[in-house]
């Protein structure tokens, strides 16, 4: 793909993802928009195995968004990060393609691994606010990561994941388009655990009341 046809992509990207983005202008002014160039040409170098130079693009960028991306990482199309502070992405990470990351996500290692030490992620994921996905597993494609969660396990396909350590609490085998990735209804397992004891709590109280109506009525009938 050519120079021009990535500008295209990645301002076509922007703007379908992000509401407040109004014209094709603003884009160049997004963080996101920015350390993808940074990245497309520091991930060029690490190819050509000129790691300091690449290095050297890559925290230039890290300087002026705020956002760090290993030069190494292996970035798809349709790639997005929404504000993006906070964002990084080490250096073995894989990312395939329609990914959608918010400010705060890490992808990183445990520290314990060499090698692969960094996560791969699917296609059409979507990675919520200050969520931290730590070592060399895949994300299953068309699945959610909900906001402050730590993903320390494989992701099966079509999943939904929340909590620390992260939970998968839902299952869908269909494709997830991008505008079907809402990252704020997502499901509370606390809640829901809660909402269940809460009911059977009840159930058992109004039997309690029962037996002891009951045994009240033997004893009147006894006397």
């Amino acid at each position: 793909m050519g120079i021009l046809n990535r500008l295209k992509e990645e301002i076509a990207v922007i703007r379908q993802r992000d509401p407040a983005i109004h014209s094709s202008m603003e884009v160049f002014l997004y963080p996101s928009f920015k350390v993808m160039l940074h990245y497309r040409l520091a991930h060029r170098l690490y190819l050509k195995k000129h790691y300091f130079l690449a290095r050297w693009v890559s925290q230039r960028g890290v300087r002026k968004t705020g956002i760090e991306i290993h030069p190494g990482a292996v970035i798809g199309k349709g790639f997005f990060i929404d504000h993006g502070n906070g964002v990084i992405i080490g250096e073995t990470a894989v990312i395939g393609d329609n990914v959608t990351l918010y400010q705060g996500v890490t992808l990183g290692g445990t520290g314990k691994e060499h090698g692969k030490r960094h996560p791969t992620v699917g296609n059409n994921v979507m990675i919520s606010a200050g969520a931290k996905v730590l070592g060399s597993f895949k994300i299953g494609d068309n699945s959610k990561i909900g906001a402050g969660s730590v993903v320390l396990n494989e992701v099966p396909p079509g999943s939904t994941v929340v909590g620390v350590p992260g939970r998968v609490v839902k299952r869908k085998k269909s494709c997830l388009p991008q505008e079907e990735m809402d990252h704020i209804h997502l499901p509370d397992p606390v809640k829901e655990d809660i909402a269940n004891l809460r009911r059977e709590n009840s159930e058992l109280t109004n039997r309690l009341l029962e037996l002891e109506r009951t045994v009240r009525q033997m004893k009147k009938e006894m006397s």
